[in-house]
Formats: structure tokens, C-alpha cells, sequence
């Protein structure tokens, strides 16, 4: 799978393990950046890995930024995205099998690489389970 992977400055160092991982498991991580740790506006990254999924380009995304919150909101505003702020592997599982979420986001201050990885593994091992769900999922494109 093409995974776009972006962040802010706050999230940059764990950004770099994330592809590792990715690449580990035999994914083609694209990184999306910063590609230094300077200080960057978080929108800009979530809005390039947003735009990636939604035009097809990358199969899904992971952002990171100091509380994942950021990258969350930018990215949900592109048409199609369904951005999952996740603090842990059941979030991530539920995340995929109730919500078809289509980018993962964390928290680069609160959350540990461990615990990134352990997602990141239930994440790609979860298939969205449709029936009643996806009815709910349908609802969540823009109204207004």
C-alpha cells in the first residue's frame, strides 16, 4: 500500500520511525514532510497527505503534530477524508471497523512510539465491516 505520511515540526522525529515501520511491514511510506525539524504550520502537511488520499494518490495517511488535534481538523475539511484522532490500538481497530477512517492521526507529545506502532499494526490488520456502519459513514460527508 502507497501510505502518505505528513506532520508538523513537533511530530517530525516520530514521522521518520513511522515510514521506517511502514517500510518494515511492506508498505511504501511517502513522506509528505517537513523534512527538518524548523517550525511549519500543521495544516500544510495535513492538507498534502488529505488531498493524497482523496485523489487517490496514496492508498491512506498518517499525521502527526504535538497533540494530533491540529492535523485532525485540516485534514477532515477535504471532501472524502475521514481523519481518526487514536490513542491507542482499540481506538485505531475502531477507528477502521466502525468509521472506514482513512487517515490516522496522533499526538507526537502524548502518545509513545510503542504505542504507535501496536496501532499502526491493528490499523492495517482492520477491515471496515459495513452493514449499519456504513450507512453512519455515508452521513459524515459535507453538508454545507
Amino acid at each position: 500500500m502507497k501510505i502518505a505520511v505528513g506532520s508538523d515540526h513537533a511530530g517530525f522525529e516520530l514521522k521518520k520511525s513511522v515510514i521506517t515501520w511502514l517500510q518494515d511491514h511492506g508498505h511504501e511510506g511517502i513522506d509528505m514532510g517537513p523534512y527538518t525539524e524548523e517550525s511549519v504550520d500543521y495544516p500544510d502537511y495535513a492538507r498534502k497527505v488529505a488531498l493524497s488520499v482523496a485523489d487517490g494518490s496514496s492508498d491512506q495517511g498518517i499525521l502527526l503534530c504535538g497533540t494530533g488535534i491540529g492535523v485532525s481538523i485540516s485534514a477532515n475539511k477535504v471532501k472524502g477524508i475521514r481523519a481518526a484522532l487514536v490513542f491507542n490500538p482499540e481506538f485505531a481497530t475502531l477507528a477502521r471497523q466502525h468509521n472506514d477512517a482513512n487517515i490516522i492521526c496522533f499526538s507526537a507529545r502524548f502518545t509513545d512510539k510503542e504505542t504507535i506502532e501496536k496501532s499502526l499494526h491493528n490499523w492495517f490488520a482492520t477491515p471496515f465491516e459495513g452493514g449499519r456502519h456504513q450507512r453512519r459513514v455515508e452521513k459524515i460527508e459535507p453538508c454545507c
